[in-house]
């Protein structure tokens, strides 16, 4: 999932943290703490892996492979078969196959696995995709909290402290509801904004993972399951209930409208202090013309291949907190419908960069027949649904505890310690 917020302040926030916070030691033994499985590296030609230690190399039975020294690399790429992989070690010339798959285990708990270049807590599984080698992360879960709430919310003054906490529970709950749910793909969540954004032990800070001790081991729960706690940069004014916002998503009782206002002024949303709180996109004819030959093929299909020119779009239908549900763009050669979840990727500002959110309204322009200038007035960032993590920060800000915040955001759901 993507939804990155930033402090404008980061080095004077990451001071008053230190200040303020002892430096936290480990989370201690693992016994009882559940693992999840990220997938790191998935369906790519090759990769490598070594570690901060001595490490094994161990066979899909268990047997030892190879005792391999710390900081020796061995690439892996798809082996001759469906179900081999060919690793080149340092010391030999020659690659070795062996059956899929294969465990990289460091002999020191403390020790890191490194992959890509990137360094992880826990262990490390080697398999076949469908086409290239997954590389799967296997990481005890409040090391991967730790690691997912510093890239996802980030570092935090004191008086946001609370949104922290929040996150922390957000992000162990995700995690949880996902356990077992990818099993075809060999593992549980994606390490991307496809799922959470998990850069390894290299992200850690201090005041993070004090944080996640804080809240260990707390999981959000609805009918005594881990729910599917999402969440998103900015609601701009209000969140949106998930079945009106993701494609033929179920109508989920925790996951539904809420406010983030909190007096009668223009800006008294919680999430105000978001520097997507409002914003404006413009494209000119030909920005335009030239971004929607891109992106509706890529979104539509063969059907939208000889685009034309655009004569109109128009925003047809929206959801009851204004976002948009449907975008029609009438061109030279045909009449294209966009549904919501597509829409952030048809209509892009730039190749690279997505629309901020669906909470917009068009401002359309026309000359000889075409359309000549559009402006997208919009609010917030991301998705809309869950919790809006500006908002978290302004109601910390404001007085809230981490438990309040997440029973606005999560209504209806229990917050309880599983180990």
């Amino acid at each position: 999932m993507s939804g990155r917020v930033r402090a404008a302040t980061l080095a004077a926030a990451a001071a008053l943290l230190l200040a303020g916070c002892p430096r936290p030691a480990p989370f201690g033994p693992v016994q009882g703490m559940p693992v999840v499985r990220v997938g790191v590296v998935v369906d790519q030609p090759s990769s490598d892996f070594s570690a901060t230690g001595q490490y094994r190399v161990l066979g899909p039975d268990g047997a030892i492979v190879a005792v391999v020294d710390a900081g020796a690399t061995w690439r892996v790429e798809p082996g001759d078969d469906p179900a081999s992989l060919r690793l080149v070690r340092p010391d030999r010339p020659d690659p070795v196959q062996l059956p899929a798959p294969v465990s990289v285990v460091p002999y020191q708990p403390a020790d890191l696995v490194v992959i890509g270049g990137r360094r992880y807590r826990g262990d490390a599984t080697v398999t076949r995709g469908s086409t290239g080698i997954t590389i799967v992360n296997r990481v005890p879960l409040e090391w991967y909290v730790a690691s997912v709430t510093t890239a996802e919310l980030g570092m935090r003054a004191p008086e946001a402290r609370q949104a922290v906490l929040a996150q922390t529970v957000a992000s162990r709950t995700f995690a949880l509801h996902f356990r077992g749910r990818r099993e075809a793909l060999g593992f549980d969540v994606y390490a991307t904004v496809a799922d959470q954004v998990y850069p390894g032990a290299d992200a850690e800070k201090p005041e993070i993972t004090a944080a996640t001790r804080g809240t260990y081991g707390q999981v959000l729960l609805w009918h005594g399951q881990p729910i599917e706690a999402i969440y998103h940069s900015a609601c701009g004014w209000s969140t949106e209930a998930a079945d009106q916002v993701f494609r033929n998503g179920p109508a989920l009782p925790y996951l539904r409208a809420v406010s983030d206002r909190y007096g009668p002024g223009p800006r008294d949303y919680y999430c105000s202090a978001a520097p997507s709180f409002r914003w404006t996109e413009t494209w000119d004819r030909a920005t335009l013309n030239a971004v929607l030959a891109r992106t509706l093929p890529a979104a539509l299909g063969a059907a939208a291949a000889n685009l034309g020119r655009v004569t109109d779009i128009a925003v047809t239908r929206t959801t009851p907190s204004g976002r948009v549900a449907e975008l029609v763009v009438t061109t030279t050669s045909g009449t294209f419908t966009v549904a919501s979840y597509q829409v952030r990727d048809v209509l892009r500002p730039a190749p690279d960069r997505q629309l901020a959110s669906t909470l917009f309204q068009l401002h359309v322009e026309k000359a000889g027949g075409e359309v000549s200038n559009v402006v997208a007035a919009g609010a917030g960032a991301g998705h809309g649904v869950g919790m809006c993590q500006w908002g978290a920060v302004g109601r910390s800000r404001a007085g809230e505890g981490y438990r309040q915040i997440l029973a606005t955001y999560y209504p209806g759901t229990n917050l309880e310690r599983l180990y």
